[in-house]
């Protein structure tokens, strides 16, 4: 009899118990809500990050005056960050890049020099310009190269036209834009042959200029947007490899091409500063209840430095910042332990996020949901399972308690799949975490900010950016609450259209704990 007492007490308690909890969220979400619009630090923030430190190039200064930042930063929240080393890269420091067309006339260039390429040794290099020769095959394009001697190497296609895409269809008659993708499509493939007859990868093709005596490699590599040029890595050891925006340089391409002789005067500054260590930046607040299991958030720190990386990954480091501060200061005691990182080296191929996954592997089996931020200021419109069976159960419940103006813009697919490693998740999603991308709206993205040279704060759409935040934080804390552990249950994934074989989940990789150009 006693003990169906108990069970009818325990019974008649549980729906306060529940309201209570429901009460408890409730109380906390609106609270997250507040503290995000009326007192958001997202733009001060961001302007020490984006605008004081700058791009965050692997192995540069930079890269290590971020991660000593953020570790000060989260410091002054009362949130305990460390800088975890994890591996080495080339050193180097960017310096000033002046181009100047000097003959047949006097004009300044837009351009840079790319990431990691040897500088003029604080020398100003005056010299004709050359186009990669259009040749029958290796032997001819042998034959070729000593008259690269003493020139600076044209090695880009000349791009028919400057306007994107969008602007043509919006003002060209349809017959001129069909002709102009139709002549564009065959300059391309006629360009990727011209390359592909050298019998050279791109790497060796800058080799063998160099070698030949070359004195600088000049490319231009556009992004299909106005005034917008992708940046890269030099694949030169000993001479400057600088790209120059299409406008200045189809002016320097006609002009080589019709017989003018260009000559341009390049002055590259940089500094090779031997290996360098490379970090992660790990953040925590600890848990009370559950303290050896895990919810974290997760963006790689790291950018090219075309720009100053502002959406990317400038923005997913801000939302992780801001969603850990606000969790501090509203949920200081959590259930289970939360956990950020801000990777380094994610654009050398998740080196940061990788060497985590395999240097804690007690902190990897105790996840119990990661959430990643890489694709852009937009606000978040797709959330997908990755491949866990069971994700649309938890996920669900706790994006039932984030704002309709919110979650209503976010399109779920349940239980996806695991992809296909573009970003920092993909280390986890491989070790069988449930770990999540928060994939953004396009701001168009691919074309104009993405590891291009216009890559900076004033492309960032903060309201968009305040509102990931808030999604971040409700994410998290619901994770930490949830009474359930998460199912790490796999999805079988559908057979392959391609290959007629079942579809196989990602395996880990190690990550390249040491790198740079040779």
């Amino acid at each position: 009899m006693k003990k169906i007492k108990c069970l009818l007490l325990l019974v008649l308690l549980l729906p306060a118990a529940v309201g209570f909890s429901q009460s408890k969220d409730s109380l906390i979400v609106a609270a997250i809500i507040k503290e995000a619009n009326e007192n958001s630090q997202l733009e001060k923030l961001g302007h020490e990050l984006i605008d004081g430190i700058g791009p965050r190039l692997t192995g540069t200064p930079q890269m290590k005056q971020a991660h000593d930042w953020a570790v000060a930063k989260y410091g002054s929240w009362g949130i305990e960050a460390r800088n975890e080393k994890w591996g080495e890269w080339r050193g180097w420091e960017r310096g000033v890049t002046h181009i100047d067309m000097v003959y047949p006339r006097v004009k300044s260039l837009e351009g840079m020099q790319l990431a990691w390429s040897p500088g003029t040794g604080g020398k100003t290099i005056t010299a004709e310009t050359i186009i990669l020769a259009d040749v029958a095959d290796s032997l001819a394009f042998q034959q070729w190269l000593p008259a690269v001697k003493g020139k600076f190497v044209m090695i880009s296609m000349c791009q028919p036209t400057g306007r994107p895409d969008y602007n043509w269809e919006e003002f060209g008659l349809k017959e001129s834009v069909e002709k102009m993708k139709k002549e564009r499509t065959a300059q391309t493939e006629a360009w990727r042959k011209r390359i592909s007859k050298t019998g050279l990868t791109n790497k060796d093709l800058a080799r063998a200029l160099e070698k030949a005596g070359a004195v600088g490699i000049v490319a231009s590599n556009w992004s299909s947007g106005f005034g917008v040029n992708k940046i890269f890595g030099a694949n030169t050891t000993k001479i400057p490899t600088v790209d120059i925006a299409l406008e200045d340089y189809g002016l320097l391409y006609r002009l080589t091409e019709s017989g003018s002789k260009p000559k341009i005067s390049v002055r590259a500054d940089s500094k090779e500063l031997g290996m360098a260590p490379t970090f992660n930046t790990v953040a925590e607040i600890k848990g009370t209840e559950k303290p050896g299991e895990y919810v974290m958030l997760s963006a790689h720190f790291d950018s090219w430095d075309g720009a100053t990386g502002a959406t990317d990954n400038g923005t997913g480091t801000l939302v992780m910042m801001e969603a850990m501060r606000i969790l501090k200061k509203l949920y200081p005691n959590p259930k289970r332990t939360i956990l950020v990182g801000h990777w380094g080296s994610e654009e050398q191929g998740l080196n940061g996020s990788r060497a985590f996954v395999e240097d804690h592997p007690e902190i990897v089996s105790n996840i119990q949901a990661l959430f990643n931020q890489d694709n852009g200021t937009g606000r978040v419109v797709n959330m997908a399972g990755q491949g866990f069976l069971h994700a649309y159960d938890y996920l669900g419940r706790w994006l039932a308690r984030v704002p309709s103006s919110i979650r209503g813009n976010i399109e779920t697919r349940f239980p996806g799949s695991p992809g296909g490693g573009g970003s920092d998740y993909a280390s986890f999603v491989a070790a069988g975490v449930p770990a999540f991308s928060l994939s953004s709206n396009s701001w168009l993205y691919g074309s104009y900010t993405w590891h291009t040279n216009r890559d900076t704060y004033d492309k960032i759409v903060f309201d968009d950016v305040r509102s990931n935040a808030i999604l971040t934080a409700i994410l998290i804390y619901m994770a930490c609450e949830d009474p359930e552990k998460t199912s790490r249950e796999k999805a079988v994934l559908p057979v392959s259209p391609r290959t007629g074989e079942p579809g196989r989940w990602p395996e880990k990789r190690s990550p390249t704990r040491k790198g740079g150009v040779d």
